[in-house]
């Protein structure tokens, strides 16, 4: 499918992940930049997304939502940019990829909102607490260049997104693990272009005062 993509993003949102995954794979693609309130909840939009959030995509008729399953299906779209491991090694890779799109991402909100999970609570939701959640992805990653079957993925572009902007931002320990994981990732090209049209677009889509 050789169709230009429209990537519908903000530059203060998860789009970044896409936005780094689609720079790994290297082909067209057109940015929509929307802003937070009206332009996302525009009717043309939520016929793209009902839930009037970003990041998406429309790649010809099919449109995907959800960073992490953009990732998923980007990588099995263009399969010559090798940013999925063949099928039979695939374990690693979709189990990391979900953990960090479940348990990670639900434990940091928790802890974000400062809600402390009962011991029945924990067993009802299935996330884990924050530092059970951090003391499995550090040992996934510890001494290791990639997350899954010893080559570059969408897994670590997701992981390390996540990892890095967490110890940025505080939501996420600095463990030496997670350091070394992410001080090599951040160096790739496609990471580096991608923040170069990020920080470019903070500055003309500024986030709305009430968000600040």
């Amino acid at each position: 499918m050789q169709t230009t993509i429209t990537f519908y993003t903000n530059p203060f949102s998860r789009g970044g992940i896409v936005h780094w995954m689609l720079e790994e794979i290297g082909v067209p693609y057109r940015v929509e930049y929307l802003e937070y309130g009206a332009s996302m909840k525009a009717p043309d939009y939520l016929a793209i997304n009902p839930m009037g959030k970003v990041p998406a995509i429309q790649h010809g008729e099919v449109v995907v939502t959800e960073a992490a399953a953009i990732c998923a299906y980007l990588a099995d779209a263009f399969p010559e940019a090798g940013l999925a491991p063949p099928p039979a090694n695939r374990g690693d890779y979709y189990r990391w990829l979900f953990f960090a799109s479940g348990p990670l991402e639900a434990a940091i909100g928790l802890k974000s909102c400062n809600l402390e999970m009962t011991p029945d609570q924990e067993m009802q939701l299935g996330c884990g607490r924050i530092e059970t959640v951090l003391d499995v992805l550090a040992d996934a990653v510890r001494g290791k260049h990639h997350i899954a079957a010893d080559r570059f993925s969408a897994a670590d572009i997701y992981v390390g997104s996540h990892i890095g902007w967490g110890m940025q931002f505080g939501t996420i320990d600095r463990r030496p693990e997670f350091e070394d994981y992410w001080q090599r990732l951040e160096q790739r090209p496609a990471h580096r272009s991608s923040m170069q049209q990020i920080e470019a677009a903070m500055a003309k889509y500024p986030l709305p005062s009430a968000m600040t």
